[in-house]
């Protein structure tokens, strides 16, 4: 069993003042426009260069989770009795990387159908998953696996589990960083351990300049706010003064209550992809009504105290349009009713969207 035991031993002999010392912590890497994302992918070395190479990532931190033990080693872990699994924590700006994003870069850095390890590590602790932190990291996480399932990409089922999130133990200071500090010996390893080998026979160029089309969901649109003059010019009055005086449309007299086709709606200032009909729902209100956005982090939330009450109105995030607001009164899974008004979008069915430019949204489909 090959478990990086050659690197190991090197590494080991190299530096041993730092295998009683502490494990690295993170306290102070989450700030406002700080998520995070966690994501098993077997030998955690490459998991962290492999996120930490994307740009909107500012850190990714090697660890342990999931296991029964407290302050676990990696001795105890590598042996598979601890019951965790090798993972790592990618500290992300969600303005420059969504976490739909992050998900494509997950699958194609994997063998997702291997749930013995991956590649040459073998055993539980080094099986293939996601943990997600929110009820939206494990909605998106789901869609995006049945969308590379649909994709018939692998010949076999994927086995990739999504779980809820744990305790995290960062793992010892000299795993960190692995790639960065011993670049020979990691490269060694990761060319021994067949890694690239697989990743290239599934993916050919497509992975190669995966990363950059990942980014291209976002940087290819500018969502920007127009000036003042010209959304008058742009807008009908009454979207004029929904979006940008927190107006309400009557109920059931409005474009997209009572809309059946499947597509998306976007910020109809911005464009910006907001919701899907795949979460839309049939609320009674007369509004369009979801459970949930698109992308969660494009959502922005503000408290509104108007109608002598507390409510949570939506914004959208780009261009600051004012969308409706959100109530805990919706369906399961996520038990949120998104009531949006129809003069804050515009919709685009599903046949259009490659040539209106939303074809990286194909998928949602």
């Amino acid at each position: 069993m090959f478990k990086r035991t050659a690197v190991f031993i090197i590494s080991m002999v190299a530096m041993v003042t730092f295998i009683q010392s502490a494990p690295k912590t993170n306290p102070d890497i989450k700030t406002q426009n700080t998520h995070v994302a966690t994501f098993a992918g077997g030998c955690f070395w490459c998991t962290e260069s492999d996120f930490e190479q994307v740009p909107g990532v500012t850190k990714a931190i090697s660890g342990y989770i999931n296991g029964h033990l407290e302050h676990p080693t990696y001795e105890q872990v590598s042996s598979g009795q601890s019951g965790h699994v090798e993972a790592v924590e990618v500290y992300y700006n969600p303005e420059q990387v969504s976490y739909q994003q992050l998900l494509d870069i997950f699958w194609k850095k994997v063998d997702p159908t291997d749930k013995g390890g991956q590649f040459v590590d073998r055993g539980y602790q080094y099986r293939p998953a996601i943990f997600y932190h929110s009820v939206e990291q494990k909605l998106a996480a789901e869609q995006s696996r049945k969308a590379l399932e649909k994709s018939g990409h692998f010949d076999k089922p994927l086995a990739t589990d999504i779980i809820k999130v744990s305790r995290f133990w960062p793992a010892e200071n000299y795993h960190q960083d692995y790639y960065k500090k011993n670049p020979i010996r990691y490269k060694f390893y990761r060319y021994n351990s067949g890694r690239d080998q697989f990743l290239e026979a599934t993916w050919g160029n497509d992975n190669d300049h995966m990363e950059k089309q990942s980014m291209k969901t976002q940087t290819s649109m500018r969502y920007t706010k127009p000036t003042d003059k010209e959304l008058q010019q742009k807008l009908t009055p009454l979207q004029y003064e929904v979006t940008q005086n927190e107006g309400t449309e009557r109920p059931f007299n409005n474009a997209y209550w009572d809309e059946k086709r499947e597509g998306i709606y976007v910020d109809i200032v911005s464009g910006e992809p907001l919701f899907s009909s795949k979460e839309k729902f049939k609320s009674g209100t007369g509004w369009p009504s979801f459970w949930k956005p698109i992308n969660a982090e494009n959502i922005i939330e503000k408290q509104d105290h108007k109608l002598f009450s507390t409510r949570t109105e939506v914004r959208s995030k780009y261009a600051d349009s004012h969308l409706g607001h959100v109530f805990d009164d919706g369906p399961k899974p996520t038990g949120l009713r998104y009531c949006i008004n129809s003069a804050a979008l515009r919709f685009i069915p599903k046949e259009q969207l490659k040539q209106e430019g939303y074809e990286t949204l194909a998928n949602l489909f």
